[in-house]
């Protein structure tokens, strides 16, 4: 049997509702290929597997028995990949056919895209701003953290992180795109991987997916979103987790990302900055969202 033109790897964490959706929205052929797909549950105990075996008994199903974490739940199942593109996509999305084709069209007619993501929308029709970033300066992080990004959307001075001065139904380079859709051709994880893993495994849940788009830049691939397809992402579905601790694990993950990249000689000074930076980000973040909390509950 030829391997398969693509395989889809989903990480799977307390998704037994959410993986039915999910898995019936895959298309099991594209263009001449087969499509694979490899789901690793994080949590095996929630009946997911059971849901799996009973409709998609197609589907590759990986219980490692304990919570790996994103990364290394996602390095095993691109160790049982074949395909030669690969999509990592979480449970909480709804994918179609049209966009995954034309997606992998736009892989296989420009060698030099390492990766690539159609525009996500939210269950109200709105765009997920996360599925097209900067690679942030410490300017942008503090206009996303502040509201300074939302109160200027179009100015580019301060709309630097979510790039929402750009066109959302455009195609063009970004520095990120989010871990909840990310194709990639195999060639291109193989030679950025890192010790023959494609996710740094100390980066549990957040910031996994910031660390493999710079190493992907790094290595003269080209990240490219292209808003003239969409899929649906649920997003935050399949994290049940109040806000204020969803928070802190971002900015803190985050802010080890840019240590890894950007202090590589373990600079004090720099260390400092960054954890001055991220941790103002952090509170104004957890203040506007308070705020805004309160102002929602308040009494007209």
């Amino acid at each position: 049997m030829p391997p398969p033109l693509l395989s889809v790897i989903i990480v799977a964490y307390k998704s037994r509702d959410e993986i039915s959706p999910c898995l019936a929205s895959l298309p099991r052929r594209i263009d001449d290929g087969a499509v694979e797909i490899i789901v690793v549950d994080n949590s095996p105990g929630d009946g997911a597997g059971e849901v799996i075996r009973r409709e998609f008994p197609g589907v590759r199903y990986l219980a490692p028995g304990a919570n790996l974490g994103f990364g290394r739940a996602s390095n095993l199942g691109f160790a049982e990949a074949r395909g030669a593109f690969i999509l990592f996509l979480n449970p909480d999305t709804m994918s179609n056919a049209p966009a995954l084709a034309h997606c992998l069209a736009r892989l296989r007619a420009d060698p030099q895209i390492g990766l690539i993501s159609p525009r996500l929308e939210l269950a109200d029709g709105s765009m997920d701003l996360a599925c097209r970033r900067s690679i942030p300066t410490l300017w942008d992080g503090f206009c996303r953290a502040s509201g300074l990004a939302a109160v200027f959307p179009r100015r580019a001075f301060f709309s630097g992180y979510n790039l929402t001065h750009l066109p959302a139904d455009g195609t063009y380079e970004v520095g990120a795109i989010n871990g909840a859709f990310m194709l990639a051709p195999r060639r291109a994880l193989d030679t950025v991987a890192e010790g023959g893993a494609v996710f740094d495994e100390r980066f549990f849940m957040y910031g996994d997916d910031l660390d493999l788009c710079i190493r992907v830049a790094r290595g003269g691939w080209k990240i490219v979103y292209d808003g003239r397809v969409r899929i649906v992402h649920l997003k935050g579905v399949s994290v049940a987790k109040a806000y204020d601790a969803m928070a802190r694990a971002i900015f803190d993950a985050n802010r080890q990302v840019y240590l890894k990249h950007f202090n590589p000689r373990g600079s004090r000074l720099v260390r400092w900055k960054y954890a001055a930076a991220f941790g103002l980000w952090k509170q104004v973040a957890l203040w506007r969202a308070r705020w805004r909390g309160q102002r929602r509950v308040r009494p007209a």
